[in-house]
């Protein structure tokens, strides 16, 4: 049989034997002092720009919510307006303002949303909203 030589004996984290130890994990991006201490950081918390998230920072809002469903006979698009309730990964919940009827709509058919007023957009890295426009 062979011998493990100087890397150490199986099943033992921490040592490589003569080379010295192996480092500590450290979050990537986290700063280390010379001595080789990682120093903590708390890291801002932006919410990404991905269109579940900014659904999130705009519940309550009433959009239009344009759909479309392939292969369907019936009906290839459909427009659906409510109140936003609710947005998850991979669906969204509308109400309807007038009987309260919700409606859950899956985001593998989803294709644009419009709203009538400003929405509510945090972009990662920028804190608050970004300065207003003037479209004119």
């Amino acid at each position: 049989m062979g011998s493990m030589g100087s890397m150490g004996t199986p099943g033992t984290m921490g040592t490589m034997g003569t080379m010295g130890t192996v480092p500590p994990q450290v979050t990537s991006g986290s700063p280390m002092t010379p001595t080789g201490t990682v120093v903590p950081t708390t890291a801002p918390v932006f919410e990404q720009s991905y269109i579940e998230n900014i659904f999130r920072l705009n519940l309550g809002k009433i959009g239009t919510f344009y759909y479309t469903y392939e292969n369907n006979k019936e009906w290839n698009a459909k427009i659906y307006k409510g109140v936003l309730e609710a947005a998850g990964r991979d669906h969204i919940i509308i109400s309807d303002p007038a009987t309260g009827q919700r409606t859950v709509l899956l985001m593998v058919n989803f294709d644009y949303a419009t709203f009538d007023e400003p929405l509510v957009y945090q972009y990662p890295g920028v804190i608050g909203n970004p300065p207003t426009r003037n479209w004119r």
